[in-house]
Parts: C-alpha cells; structure tokens; sequence
C-alpha cells in the first residue's frame, strides 16, 4: 500500500494494458512525438531549407562578386587612339597618356604597347597579326583614385584636343548592365525563396490537418471538456516547431557544409579554363561569415514558419468543430 501511495493512485485501464500513474497520462503529449508522418515533414523541411540555403548562398556570391567587378571597373577608364591619316599614332599615344597624368585623381597610367594591343586581338584575328596592315586602335588605361569624381566632360576635351582621334570610356553602360544582370539574379532567387516557403506552408499544412484527423478523439475531448483553443495550438504549435527546428538543422547544416567545401572543390579545378571561368563569375565559391549566419537565420526562420502554418491550420480546424 506505501508503493501505491509513493507513486500516486492508479487507473484502471483493463486486463489487457498496464496501470500507469494518472500523472503520466496527464504529460503524455496530445500529438505523438515520433510518427511517420512526423518524420516525413521533418524530411519535407530539411529539403526545403537545403534549397533555400542554397539559392540564398548562390545569390550573396553573385552579388559579392558583381560588386567587385563594378568597383574594379568603375576605378577604371579607357582611352582609345585610333591612327589617323597624317598623324603618327605614337606620338598620339604618348601626349594622351601625358594628359591623363596630370588630371587630378589618377593615380595610374598605362598605355599598351603594340605587341599588347596585338595579344588583345587574338582570341578574334588568330597570332601572327600585323598591326601596320589594320587600324587598330591603342589602348590607354588609367585607374583613378577611389572616392574622386572625374571631370569626363573636361578631360574628353583635354585628350580631344592633344589627339583628335582618341576617344573616353569610363564604363558607364557596362556597370549598368551589371546592375542589371544582379537585380535580375536577386529576384530570381527571392521568387524561388517565396516558393520554397509557399511549398513549406503548404506541406505543414496537410501536416497538420493528418495529425488533427489522427488524433481528432484527443482534441475534440479536450475542447469540450474546457480546454481553450490556444492551450491546444500550443502543443501543436511546440510540437511543430521542434519538426521544424529538426529540418533546418539538417538541411541548412548541408548547405553549409556544400559552401564549406565548395572553396576546396574549386582549388582542384584551379588553373583550368572551367576553373577560371567559374573564379571569374563566383569568385572563391566561400561565403563570407555573415553569410553563414544569414543562412543559419534563414533555418530559424522556416522553423518558426512551420509553426505558424501549423498553429494557423489548427485554429481553422478548432473552429470548424464549434
């Protein structure tokens, strides 16, 4: 009898199923812990955590990298001499490059010889290419000090008027297709982030309603005996939460762990044209330490969204049996 008073009183659930202590019935949870269908979600979640991570990633090194190339290229300027009958494209060359040197903000000045203005040509003329025989123009390039506001107008007429032939590029037009290109890439992949989530409410969703038909007898009992609708959604909502929690851990710890070792895959690639093309548009493949977090943010986030979808669902259901 002192057994049966240490653990509590008993409750008699027949021949065929042990007594259990009515406190443990009382913590039992409403929604089963370990459930296929549990699992199932979990799986539904990581997958869609990896996809989001990755897409995520892919778009911070595209963006990394075309901020790169638009300050590599906006602290730049070209200047082209084309030959010009009666005037000897060398002295030319030399009087621009002269200009340029004493504009205010350039800090650099290098004009390409003839077998360099040759090299450039040929990936288009082949080699063996003989400048005397073409108009072909020559190559200045002038990197300009960071921060300083070029007078383009001013130095076109300065270059213009020591060589009526040369020409100014400052890279305007290309820097803004590149803004282009990656305000393109960054809604690209905030419509596939949208569709990832969508897809994610959605999965929850008949989730949820799966757990509420299963264990439809619990709920309906507790709702009518008292229970209000949010002590119910709570359960849900922690159980859900934790289904979440499990998937982004594993699918946003994947794709770390493909970033992470995407730097070391690349190396092996390094010096060949595949290689270099892919340096050339992504850089090193490693994302930056906010980056990491930004993705580990991402995983929290579809956590809290598989709760929110799943408590949302359930006060749905909760109000369709009042």
């Amino acid at each position: 009898m002192s057994r049966i008073d240490e653990h509590g009183p008993l409750v008699d659930l027949g021949n065929e199923r042990p007594q259990l202590p009515a406190r443990a019935r009382i913590m039992s949870p409403i929604v089963p812990r370990a459930s296929i269908s549990g699992r199932a979600l979990v799986v539904v979640v990581a997958i869609m955590t990896f996809l989001a991570s990755i897409t995520t990633g892919a778009v911070l090194l595209i963006s990394a990298s075309a901020a790169e190339w638009q300050s590599d290229v906006a602290s730049e300027i070209t200047i082209q001499v084309r030959p010009l009958a009666g005037r000897d494209v060398e002295r030319d060359t030399a009087a621009v490059a002269e200009a340029i040197r004493a504009e205010p903000g350039i800090v650099e000045v290098r004009p390409f010889s003839r077998e360099e203005s040759a090299r450039l040509l040929e990936p288009w003329l082949g080699t063996g290419l003989s400048l005397d025989q073409l108009p072909v123009p020559r190559v200045i390039i002038a990197r300009v000090q960071p921060g300083t506001a070029l007078d383009l107008a001013g130095l076109r007429a300065r270059v213009m008027k020591v060589a009526p032939s040369a020409s100014v590029d400052d890279h305007r037009a290309w820097i803004e297709r590149m803004r282009s290109m990656t305000g393109a890439t960054v809604f690209a992949g905030i419509g596939i982030l949208a569709l990832v989530i969508i897809a994610t409410i959605i999965s929850v969703s008949f989730a949820t309603r799966g757990a509420m038909a299963a264990n439809r007898p619990i709920v309906e009992v507790l709702h009518f005996v008292g229970a209000g609708d949010s002590y119910i959604a709570n359960h849900f909502l922690r159980h859900f939460l934790r289904l979440g929690l499990e998937g982004g851990v594993l699918g946003g710890g994947a794709a770390m762990l493909a970033f992470g070792f995407s730097e070391s895959i690349a190396g092996w690639f390094s010096g060949t044209p595949v290689g270099d093309q892919f340096a050339a548009l992504l850089g090193t493949f490693s994302l930056r330490p906010s980056g990491y977090l930004v993705l580990a943010i991402q995983a929290v986030a579809i956590a809290a969204i598989t709760a929110w979808a799943s408590r949302r669902t359930l006060l749905a259901t909760l109000d369709d049996i009042d």
